[in-house]
């Protein structure tokens, strides 16, 4: 199977789907564990929660899971939170800090390097491609990445995750006018809570591509799962009409971004 879905739309928003897969090859499956092979740190039914939110975007979707590897860091594998604790280019544990390999199974430097080569590499290839066709269309390219994760992950972070988290590193990945639209649109959700920039200040994929300066701007949203899942555990069931309610305000914040796309490049 192909390792990136790609579907190309004329809006100038970008979609970024790194975390939804669940394709393994059978070689590494076989040197999982059980508790690698529940695949839980899924970015459950994210693609399914923005199918069609905002009509021409453009999705680049890896097919592969992260325990593959992440298509979300640093290809040499630097740490995006240096001094937390976090999960790496080739992940050895869950978000729990559990092993998710067998004994003697872990993956070698080797595995990282064949792995950059067959997945990491060709996933971001592909979203430079899109990035390069978007912004020639329009001058501008908005990348929105988009994340989610459990609400309670006491290994990551302390108490419970707010609902909507922004990551726009510092203000440095995007203008302020695509900050300002995430954080008004959020601040007003009724019902749930936001931040910008707090335990996610978006990862590699918005670090590396946002540069407003060259007309190429990149948020991340990470979204707690209790907004859409109807459980955080196993089988990761998707709860429709959570989502129902969390679309409309997703759908609010993309046709803003969009907009100011259209703005910026006048």
């Amino acid at each position: 199977m192909s390792v990136i879905d790609v579907v190309r739309g004329s809006s100038p928003v970008i979609l970024g789907l790194p975390h939804t897969g669940t394709h393994v090859p059978a070689d590494i499956w076989a040197r999982l564990n059980d508790n690698g092979r529940l695949l839980a740190d899924t970015d459950w039914h994210i693609e399914d929660l923005y199918d069609g939110l905002l009509a021409d975007a453009t999705t680049v979707r890896a097919t592969f899971h992260r325990y593959v590897i992440d298509a979300n860091r640093d290809p040499a594998g630097v740490s995006l939170y240096p001094g937390q604790n976090t999960t790496g280019l080739v992940p050895t544990t869950d978000f729990d800090g559990l092993p998710i390999w067998q004994d003697g199974a872990e993956p070698t430097d080797a595995d990282t390097a064949d792995r950059l080569a067959a997945f990491h590499g060709p996933y971001h290839a592909a979203l430079q491609a899109e990035i390069d066709r978007v912004k020639a269309i329009h001058g501008v390219a908005i990348l929105y990445d988009c994340h989610s994760i459990r609400s309670r992950i006491p290994f990551l972070f302390d108490g419970i995750l707010p609902d909507f988290n922004i990551g726009t590193d510092g203000g440095r990945t995007c203008d302020v006018s695509i900050e300002q639209a995430a954080v008004e649109v959020t601040s007003a959700a009724t019902g749930y809570t936001s931040i910008l920039n707090g335990r996610f200040k978006g990862g590699w994929t918005t670090r590396h591509y946002g540069r407003p300066e060259s007309g190429v701007h990149a948020i991340q949203m990470e979204l707690a799962q209790s907004t859409h899942l109807a459980t955080e555990a196993p089988p990761f069931a998707y709860g429709a009409e959570k989502a129902k309610r969390l679309r409309g305000h997703l759908k609010t914040m993309l046709t803003r971004i969009e907009a100011i796309a259209l703005d910026l490049k006048s």
